[in-house]
């Protein structure tokens, strides 16, 4: 039986998107924050590890503005102005992948990292992997027509082939959720409908582990909490590409 949420989940009421007229919050009175911003698949992972971990009571949500950022976030939070960030112990902390693993080690909750030191090493040979796999697939999105790259096409082959690494699957490692599916979750989810809408290409043909994952990922609240809707994160996608 696959691992694919923690035993009790907390649903909660999103807060409002901060903007540049909002005020901020009371940075640094020892409330740990998470700034994120909703439709960010880099802030997507911080988000899901932080829900996976039950840890809703204690990492409290800020969403930002992208289009509307506020002066507060760059000047008093994080002088980088981008998100993910992580405000703990009165010092602001960022990168996703680093992130997921700072809230998997200094909080509370179920871990996001096997004991098993082969699936550790594999673990930081697929975070490692994340990026090019994610420029491999934007090479597609980037040209006119339904023509999808060797690139893309090498990337997704490749994930099926690590899906396949452990037998006791359908996760990256094996049966229990970790920090690799959360690195790349937000990532799939963007490209299975960028590609079928602006390619007419379904990323799971051909690819049954693949599929499995994303059916098992489904089932997983601490994930689903943090889905958009699949048609608002198409429409600021093709806004930002300038694709009619």
């Amino acid at each position: 039986m696959a691992s694919v949420s923690p035993t009790s989940f907390v649903k909660e009421v999103l807060p409002p998107v901060l903007t540049s007229s909002s005020p901020p919050p009371s940075i640094f009175d020892g409330t740990t924050r998470l700034y994120v911003a909703y439709r960010c698949p880099y802030a997507q992972r911080t988000w899901i590890a932080r829900n996976y971990k039950g840890l809703q009571d204690k990492i409290k949500l800020v969403a930002i503005d992208l289009e509307d950022r506020p002066v507060w976030y760059k000047e008093k939070v994080y002088p980088e102005n981008k998100v993910p960030s992580l405000e703990h112990n009165k010092e602001v902390k960022g990168e996703s992948l680093d992130l997921v693993k700072y809230i998997n080690t200094h909080f509370a909750g179920p871990s996001l990292l096997p004991d098993d030191p082969l699936k550790q090493e594999f673990a930081e040979e697929l975070l490692a992997y994340s990026d090019s796999f994610v420029k491999a697939v934007y090479s597609s999105l980037r040209l006119k027509g339904e023509e999808v790259s060797a690139d893309t096409i090498a990337a997704f082959d490749k994930l099926e082939e690590h899906l396949s690494k452990f037998e006791d699957g359908p996760f990256f490692l094996g049966q229990v959720f970790s920090l690799v599916d959360i690195a790349y979750a937000p990532f799939v989810e963007r490209f299975q409908i960028f590609l079928s809408d602006l390619k007419n290409y379904d990323l799971t043909k051909g690819r049954p582990k693949l599929s499995s994952w994303i059916e098992e990922l489904i089932k997983n609240e601490a994930y689903t909490a943090t889905k958009q809707d699949p048609q608002e994160l198409l429409y600021h996608a093709k806004k930002r590409w300038g694709v009619a």
